[in-house]
């Protein structure tokens, strides 16, 4: 086919694209943060992301840009589009995954549902909504924030005091939702308009990191499916993603669904689609930013359950591990990203797919376990 996609950032979501990449007949290029990454198989430049001449370089090959992550700067975004260079997603969409504040106030825009939330220029205005909203509230810092970093539970003013001293201009304050469980909505949208939806899935966290994941939703009615996959279909298309989009979602005990936060790139809640759906999210992504018909988003089997390896065993590296977990359940699959264990790292992640959701959770639990 001849196409060449580069990507913005040199972590496990980049390393997962490569396979079908291949498969695709697709050249991807990376531009990595430094040496030794988990993209390092494809991985053509190392740089500085946030420099306008090393993005600028790197994108004079390719004949798409997209990203690992969202932190690559605005103007350097802009930059990009300026010199005819096509970029998925592009700076206009990607602005609402970059600033949670921005993020708010178009979801309003869209109607979109959401916790209550203010900007807060002052411990004044975080007063004020606590005693609006029983006492305890979420903070949380607009941008940069990401697996629990840059969000905080307050229940007084001052705790919040140290943000505003380092963070330029106002935080977000929401609503500390009494939700029954998180959910993930994800979507893919090409530049040409077609949009899919996945079977919306559960997430559970742990310490704010996603720690498992089971699609679709258990216990999740037609009605819930089907607001879910509309609403993460309104919103790709309301920002103008292109690319993957995943919805962090509430589902509250009156079984309202909220919009918590955004990515536009693969993300942690569709790994089970590597093993569990006919369609991957990383290869949905590069067939989204490349223009390409997207494919089918059918589940393989009734449940698929996504555990991630935290950490990893710090008495032997992950490889160590391999033969006996793999012995033990042959069902499971392992995927690892070339990652050193490191408490609290994101190191890896097992699927398993199966008929009986039990059975499912059982086997990716238990081979998960073998990396603890």
């Amino acid at each position: 086919m001849g196409m060449r996609v580069g990507v913005i950032g040199g972590g496990q979501l980049a390393r997962m694209m490569i396979a079908p990449a291949v498969e695709l007949g697709v050249e991807l290029r990376v531009l990595a943060e430094g040496e030794g990454m988990s993209a390092s198989l494809a991985a053509t430049r190392v740089g500085d992301y946030r420099d306008a001449e090393t993005v600028l370089s790197f994108a004079r090959d390719v004949d798409v840009i997209t990203f690992d992550h969202e932190h690559v700067p605005q103007p350097v975004l802009r930059a990009l589009v300026d010199a005819g260079v096509a970029v998925h997603p592009g700076p206009d969409a990607l602005q609402y995954a970059q600033d949670k504040l921005v993020m708010r106030r178009r979801l309003a825009e869209l109607g979109a549902p959401q916790p209550d939330w203010i900007a807060a220029e002052s411990p004044d205005d975080i007063r004020a909504f606590l005693d609006d909203h029983g006492g305890r509230a979420v903070v949380k810092t607009p941008r940069g924030g990401y697996d629990g970093k840059g969000v905080r539970v307050v229940s007084a003013p001052d705790q919040a005091d140290d943000w505003f001293e380092s963070v330029d201009g106002p935080l977000l304050v929401e609503q500390l939702v009494d939700f029954h469980r998180e959910l993930a909505q994800q979507v893919a949208r090409r530049p040409s308009g077609e949009v899919v939806a996945y079977p919306v899935a559960e997430t559970v966290q742990r310490d704010g990191v996603c720690a498992e994941v089971i699609a679709p939703a258990p216990r999740a009615s037609e009605r819930l499916l089907e607001v879910a996959a509309r609403l993460g279909v309104t919103i790709a298309e309301g920002l103008g993603v292109t690319g993957m989009l995943a919805v962090e979602l509430f589902e509250t005990a009156d079984e309202r669904i909220l919009v918590n936060e955004l990515a536009m790139r693969p993300h942690n809640s569709g790994h089970w689609t590597q093993d569990g759906a006919v369609t991957s999210q990383f290869e949905q992504h590069l067939r989204a930013v490349l223009d390409l018909p997207l494919g089918a988003v059918d589940p393989l089997a009734d449940w698929s359950v996504m555990v991630n390896i935290l950490g990893g065993p710090t008495d032997a590296g992950l490889t160590d591990r391999f033969s006996a977990a793999m012995a033990a359940h042959p069902v499971a699959k392992i995927h690892t990203y070339g990652k050193e264990p490191r408490p609290g790292r994101k190191v890896g992640h097992v699927n398993t797919v199966g008929d009986d959701l039990d059975d499912a959770v059982y086997e990716a639990r238990a081979a998960a376990g073998f990396f603890a």
